[in-house]
């Protein structure tokens, strides 16, 4: 269980709930995103907060380039967010001959330098595993759904909705919903619906879905509740 042994379990269901558990990913590395040709995607790349590196860059293994905070180019941004402690790659017009590949997450603190997360980049016209919406939103106590797609191939592959920050994945079995909001995961044979119910800012964070090895990156933000909003209502 290694990275994964504080891992959270939740409900999967394919027409019906199911009870059993089964076990996380054993390694956190090594995963593949997978993205249709000309298309874009965001990476998200944490970093200690409590100590926060010198140097943040993007490296990529295909041409050894090195791409630091703050860089924007026509198909290529690495920007850092210090308030998140993570700093985000944006490659867009994705092409299968230059783009395919692995990268890393770098960053480098006097002199010692960490890669923070390493992953293969893999563009096709039909993308093994895609989401309905790269960015999704929701405001505090409410419910927010993502659609995760995936191909045939991987039917029955283990499917996970993941946290990057903290490395905790929900799959089959029982989530605590005392410290999170409500995890339920629907598959229907071609796609599996997350939906977190009970929002709270903390949910906030960058997310992943995943089937086997492929996974694509989804951004939630929760949105503050409008008190006096609510008290308005309470007083009708």
């Amino acid at each position: 269980m290694a990275a994964y042994e504080k891992a959270k379990l939740f409900y999967i269901s394919i027409g019906f709930w199911l009870t059993s558990g089964v076990e996380c990913y054993s390694s956190w590395s090594n995963h593949i995103v997978t993205i249709k040709t000309g298309g874009s995607v965001t990476i998200p790349c944490h970093y200690d907060e409590k100590n926060p590196p010198q140097k943040k860059y993007w490296y990529s293994v295909f041409d050894e380039s090195k791409t630091y905070t703050n860089t924007t180019e026509e198909n290529l941004s690495v920007i850092d967010h210090p308030d998140q402690s993570l700093f985000t790659v944006t490659m867009r017009n994705l092409q299968r001959i230059t783009h395919n590949g692995e990268y890393y997450c770098a960053v480098e603190t006097e002199g010692n330098l960490t890669d923070t997360y390493d992953l293969y980049l893999k563009v096709q016209s039909a993308p093994d595993v895609s989401v309905k919406s790269s960015s999704v939103s929701g405001h505090e106590g409410d419910n927010v759904s993502v659609q995760c797609f995936y191909s045939s191939g991987y039917k029955n592959k283990l499917k996970q909705w993941c946290r990057y920050k903290d490395k905790g994945c929900y799959t089959v079995g029982r989530t605590d919903t005392s410290q999170n909001s409500s995890v339920q995961i629907s598959d229907d044979g071609r796609s599996f619906t997350v939906l977190m119910t009970g929002l709270r800012r903390s949910d906030s964070g960058w997310y992943f879905c995943s089937a086997g090895d492929a996974l694509n990156p989804v951004q939630l933000t929760v949105i503050e509740a409008d008190t006096r909003w609510r008290f308005c209502l309470s007083q009708n």
